[in-house]
């Protein structure tokens, strides 16, 4: 349990005051460098809002940052269906075979927020090769399979360092 998260209610039934959220991230490796890792940077476009449940806003706080391919998941979507829309939607991949998925559960105190619960995080991360090319989308920016022990985790963005260290991948200075 992550220090200050609150202690265990096994009688707790309801969503927390801070919200929570189910979501999908894509580690694909390069398949001679598995050191490398696909990130992106984003392109400020309208269609991340459905996509990624990235509006303007937080698009603009990504800024030149890289990021993973993930979402939220969507309503009842299950999380290989959920990793599979990623890759069809953000990368323009099929992804036809699936590991299964490393599931992972976090909560925290999000700063800004007057929730008397911490917000809580559900990760489905499927680490897999990636293609052997780049793909295109005009959903990013720049595409590329970037050495993580080279590149600083600040230069992440929306935690998806942590991500990443959580499949064993580690950062430079």
């Amino acid at each position: 349990m992550r220090p200050g998260a609150p202690p265990f209610d096994p009688g707790f039934t309801g969503v927390p005051s801070d919200g929570m959220c189910l979501n999908v991230f894509l580690v694909l490796r390069k398949p001679d460098d598995p050191h490398r890792v696909l990130l992106g940077r984003v392109a400020r476009d309208v269609r991340w809002e459905e996509a990624g449940a990235l509006d303007l806003v937080r698009l603009d706080r990504i800024g030149e940052r890289w990021m993973l391919p993930a979402s939220q998941l969507i309503l009842l979507e299950g999380p290989e269906e959920g990793a599979r829309r990623v890759g069809r939607e953000q990368l323009g991949v099929e992804l036809r075979t699936l590991p299964s998925p490393l599931v992972v559960s976090d909560s925290y105190a999000r700063k800004g927020t007057e929730a008397t619960d911490p917000h809580w995080d559900l990760h489905f991360i499927y680490d897999l090769p990636g293609p052997a090319g780049v793909p295109a989308s005009p959903l990013w920016k720049e595409l590329e399979y970037v050495p993580v022990t080279g590149t600083s985790k600040s230069a992440i963005a929306r935690d998806h360092g942590d991500i990443l260290e959580l499949v064993g991948l580690r950062f430079g200075p």
